[in-house]
């Protein structure tokens, strides 16, 4: 996945000069030591704000994108909390625990320190992320340095991140309004193109002779049973070599893309064929193409692979699941009501690496029913990936700007059943813990689109910790019975 961020981590130690510098500096060593993995370890100990320029410079040319500021001892307050302001990438601050040492002069005091680093971060409007109990011993550390990794990368992602979209939505899907406002807030970069600069481009590429081997390899994904449209590939083919070759040179002063594309009702006639497949490929890359010109959904799918390193899906919530389907599959099987369960749909933009075996490439019925005639084989509606979505661990996410300018996100666990959904497109059968009352009080509530980011595993832990630090103020989640949300009813 090319088009996700490498985290280079370093880590800084930081000692108040009142307290020995070498409890600060030994500390250091025993996490590196117990870091499974590569951090650059700075041999800049900052103890005053010339000492914090010098460490600065040194991961800077390190090239480090991501650092660790450790107080081993109480820790000098001004020149650890100004490295944040210098360092340009996602910073933690942890403090180290006591008990490596006797407590007269092996006492650091890091855990009253770590009080003073957090107000003056506050009183400099800088961000750091501090874990839920960021003091511990060198194994402690090194577990949420573990943890901080993806986040990190999500944040150095988003911020060197461009969404290209082509088209404006489709009538009638206001719901995936795109303020640019919360863009620039959270430092992405957009460029907004027409239907038309696409087609253009499209065309250009007829004959691209790469178009070979791109069909060669999406035979090769789908299989015997997959392929059955093996006619349709040359024109996918196409249109993949499209979006990555626009992809590339238009990245401009960034470093990775997610596109927000229109996919109908004029695509399919125009280009001669659905993209969905061609999408599900991409999103396999790490470079979400978002349905709909869904601009925020795109942005969540690029957080969530970059969260997650894997392929990533953007969903309809879309219908309920039949009461007789919950009776007879998933009642007394599985310990969910049937007002937790839902389906989750698309055309076919579902990477086939999170489907199950026997999809294959479809036509779009709904599409197929509008704009071809009536009784017709389909022609220009194929092209979309068909089938179950495999079951397993899911995270259903989103971050969105409303049409008031607020950055909101949600956030809830659960996972998609091995239930067999009996109908058509991308699709299958969600649970998750108390989701009618989320749904009500949460996405009819704050007025969220019908779309959601599906990460496939569960990350709500490493996104809540992301949206913070990308400064979303409102993260709801699927509250427990116990928990009423502020709209809740308390007589329902």
């Amino acid at each position: 996945m090319n088009n996700i961020p490498a985290v280079k981590l370093g880590i800084v130690a930081v000692s108040r000069d009142c307290f020995p510098i070498t409890l600060s500096e030994a500390r250091r060593e025993n996490i590196v030591k117990a870091v499974k993995g590569e951090i650059y370890n700075c041999p800049v100990t900052v103890e005053n704000e010339r000492d914090m320029l010098r460490a600065v410079e040194d991961v800077k040319k390190a090239e480090c994108n991501a650092l660790v500021v450790f107080l081993g001892n109480f820790g000098p307050e001004t020149p650890e909390t100004l490295i944040a302001k210098y360092f340009d990438g996602p910073v933690m601050y942890v403090a180290a625990a006591e008990g490596d040492g006797d407590l007269i002069n092996g006492r650091g005091d890091a855990y009253c320190g770590m009080l003073n680093c957090s107000y003056n971060l506050g009183m400099r409007h800088l961000k750091g992320y501090i874990p839920e109990y960021p003091v511990g011993t060198a194994e402690d550390i090194a577990k949420m340095i573990a943890e901080f990794i993806p986040i990190a990368r999500a944040v150095i992602g988003v911020k060197n991140l461009k969404i290209i979209t082509f088209g404006p939505r489709p009538q009638d899907f206001f719901a995936c309004n795109a303020p640019i406002k919360g863009l620039y807030e959270l430092g992405v970069e957009i460029e907004e193109n027409s239907e038309l600069d696409l087609l253009v481009s499209y065309r250009e590429h007829k004959d691209d002779p790469r178009i070979p081997a791109v069909c060669d390899d999406m035979a090769k994904e789908l299989g015997m049973s997959g392929n059955r449209y093996p006619e349709m590939l040359p024109r996918m083919a196409q249109f993949e070599l499209t979006l990555l070759d626009w992809a590339e040179n238009h990245k401009g002063a960034r470093k990775y893309v997610a596109f927000a594309d229109k996919c109908w009702p004029a695509f399919p006639k125009e280009f001669g064929f659905e993209p969905c497949f061609v999408n599900s490929r991409l999103a396999s890359r790490g470079i979400p193409v978002a349905c709909e010109v869904d601009i925020y959904g795109a942005l969540s799918e690029y957080i969530g692979s970059c969260i997650s390193g894997d392929a990533v899906t953007i969903l309809d919530i879309n219908n309920s699941v039949p009461a007789s389907m919950w009776e007879s599959e998933i009642k007394g099987k599985y310990d969910y009501t049937l007002t937790d369960t839902f389906m989750g749909f698309h055309c076919g933009n579902t990477p086939s690496c999170k489907m199950c075996s026997d999809r294959a490439v479809k036509y779009q019925l709904i599409q197929h029913r509008l704009l071809e005639p009536e009784g017709s084989d389909p022609d220009f509606t194929r092209g979309t990936l068909e089938g179950d979505i495999a079951p397993g661990e899911i995270t259903f996410y989103r971050l969105q700007c409303d049409s008031e300018g607020v950055v909101r996100s949600y956030i809830a666990e659960g996972e998609v059943l091995p239930v067999r959904t009996t109908s058509f497109g991308g699709i299958g059968v969600f649970a998750i813990k108390e989701m009618g009352r989320f749904y009500r009080h949460v996405l009819i509530e704050k007025r969220y689109p019908h779309h959601g980011a599906v990460a496939f595993g569960h990350f709500g832990k490493t996104l809540f910790e992301v949206m913070k630090l990308l400064g979303v103020k409102d993260i709801a989640w699927n509250q427990p019975k116990s928990l009423p949300y502020p709209t809740e009813n308390p007589w329902a």
